[in-house]
């Protein structure tokens, strides 16, 4: 079932007994998405989807504007797997006003991902936070691949006792390594191969971690180095090894888990990747 307005949403959702697995996504849906929802399907009775572009989480309107757009493809996705509820809302329906009051991540929402795009993390978490109180789940579905994210609505839900569970799902990747992005089909062939640094350098820096926190950043920048020389070039934006509930850098002699991640542009393509390390 495919609803629109609130008043349709609290309709559907009151007729589902039970449980209610929640995943929200901006569409464009792919296998990754589909793992999240299975996932869901496993500890609910029954799962929510959500399609919306957030336009409070882009910094720039023309990266809004690309963001693509396939409610029909996601409603057939959702369909095969069983999904009871897929709530596609306009920006009218989410936000049928200017806001007054939003939400703010503070410091989490400012480093990292968060420095270089500054604002993002403020609107992805007021809109989870409205979602939430839309769709009224027992448990909420987010992938590991946005790994700043998933810290940033822990402690969004736990903060703000949200009364939801939040359920990390590890990374889907291609054959070749590269991590699911609604953003991949944007890449040509030879930018597909230049991308494949990032995943390369993760898993690089993950073969040094017996060897320490310096190691790890020593085995994974020559990879991003070697690719910015490459046709077309990897443009990096960040490589940071960091604490996954906070996203502080890790200090030396680091003693417990962390995340290893980065960020990059390929042509006119941004695409981010980590990986859980522990130490």
């Amino acid at each position: 079932m495919i609803v629109h307005s609130l008043a349709d949403l609290a309709r559907a959702r009151g007729a589902l007994p039970g449980t209610v697995g929640f995943v929200p996504t901006m569409g464009a849906l792919h296998d990754g998405h589909r793992e999240l929802i299975r996932r869901a399907r496993e500890a609910a009775d029954h799962v929510v989807v959500s399609v919306f572009v957030n336009p409070l989480q882009f910094g720039e309107q023309a990266d809004l504007e690309r963001y693509p757009r396939t409610l029909e493809a996601d409603a057939a996705i959702c369909a095969a797997e069983g999904v009871a509820v897929v709530f596609a809302p306009s920006v009218e329906d989410v936000y049928p006003r200017p806001l007054e009051v939003s939400v703010s991540t503070g410091r989490m929402g400012r480093v990292v991902e968060g420095a270089a795009r500054p604002g993002h993390f403020d609107g992805m978490a007021t809109v989870v936070a409205k979602l939430f109180g839309m769709v009224r789940p027992d448990s909420a579905f987010f992938g590991q691949k946005d790994a700043q994210q998933l810290a940033v609505i822990r402690r969004l839900a736990e903060d703000l006792n949200l009364g939801v569970e939040i359920v990390a799902v590890p990374t889907v990747r291609e054959p070749d390594g590269l991590a699911l992005s609604s953003r991949n089909r944007f890449l040509a062939e030879a930018e597909r191969r230049t991308a494949l640094a990032l995943s390369r350098a993760l898993f690089a820096g993950r073969d040094a971690v017996p060897d320490g926190v310096a190691a790890v950043l020593a085995a994974a920048q020559p990879v991003l180095d070697e690719a910015s020389k490459a046709d077309p070039p990897l443009r990096q934006d960040y490589l940071v090894l960091a604490d996954p509930a906070t996203f502080d850098p890790v200090e030396p002699g680091h003693r417990g888990p962390a995340v290893l991640a980065v960020a990059a542009r390929v042509g006119a393509t941004r695409l981010i990747d980590n990986l859980p390390l522990e130490f």
